[in-house]
């Protein structure tokens, strides 16, 4: 069986919490630099504050918010003043996505601030190591390759396409091709359907921690098994570069919490997102 197969899962606890969030803060801290040199007029940047990298990558992005808030330091509500101020002297709105692990003594002081809860997201991890064998044989006609700089508008349309459903993301995923192949760190992926490109993923390495991120198939291409294959493959890729344990986020109970957990991924907590109101 496969769990059989899988070495000692971490415990989930205040390290993994810290080793998690950090991987996730500083993969989005080198896309928001590599944005401000692609697109500079965006003026992208990102600062640290009691241990939280607080993001600013444009008013609309996703990206726009802090990681590890309340894991490394305790907050005050100086903290949560400054952290403001970063966020509302560029017009943009302020979200702090904290995980359960953080110091309990800060949810009374979000709640008194004047922020809410808008989003929880599933953060699930798991060990890799070369050789992995992930029990499941793989769609005949798909292909799953490394893309490479001539390649960038390929993956770009097909990622774009994946998030047609969701507006407030396509724009997003219009640019992040380009903002990708500029950082040293991040590697991007394509699955082929008899050589038609169906389904983008991307993967960020972080030491020894592999966070996986940005998959989707284009409405025409579901239900084929790109997702798993893209899955498999990226796994495959990090751990040759020496990554021990695989992270992703993803919303709970999603498909792709399922398909995750399929791969022998296990929920290390439910991340919440919280918003000024």
């Amino acid at each position: 069986m496969l769990m059989e197969k899988l070495p000692a899962y971490p415990f989930c606890d205040l390290h993994l919490a810290q080793r998690l969030e950090r991987t996730e803060a500083a993969s989005n801290a080198h896309f928001v630099e590599a944005r401000a040199r692609v697109f500079p007029r965006c003026q992208a940047t990102w600062t640290e504050v009691a241990g939280a990298y607080a993001m600013f990558d444009g008013v609309e992005s996703p990206l726009t918010q802090t990681f590890g808030l309340g894991l490394f330091q305790p907050v005050t509500e100086a903290v949560l003043d400054t952290l403001e101020q970063f966020f509302e002297i560029r017009n943009a709105p302020v979200f702090h996505e904290i995980s359960p692990l953080a110091d309990p003594a800060l949810w009374p002081l979000l709640t008194a601030c004047g922020y809410a809860p808008v989003e929880f997201t599933s953060v699930l991890y798991r060990p890799i190591w070369p050789e992995m064998d992930l029990g499941k044989p793989r769609n005949a006609r798909l292909q799953v390759r490394q893309v490479g700089l001539a390649d960038q508008e390929t993956w770009q349309a097909t990622a774009a396409l994946g998030w047609s459903e969701y507006p407030e993301v396509t724009d997003f995923m219009q640019e992040v091709g380009q903002v990708t192949a500029a950082i040293e760190s991040a590697v991007q992926f394509l699955a082929e359907l008899e050589g038609e490109p169906i389904a983008a993923a991307g993967l960020h390495l972080q030491g020894t921690v592999a966070l996986l991120s940005g998959a989707s198939t284009v409405p025409t291409g579901r239900n084929q098994g790109a997702q798993w294959a893209l899955l498999e493959r990226r796994l495959q890729y990090a751990a040759a570069q020496g990554c021990t344990l695989a992270i992703m986020g993803a919303s709970p109970g999603s498909p792709s919490q399922r398909n995750a957990e399929r791969h022998g991924f296990r929920i290390a907590y439910t991340r919440c997102k919280w918003q000024k109101i």
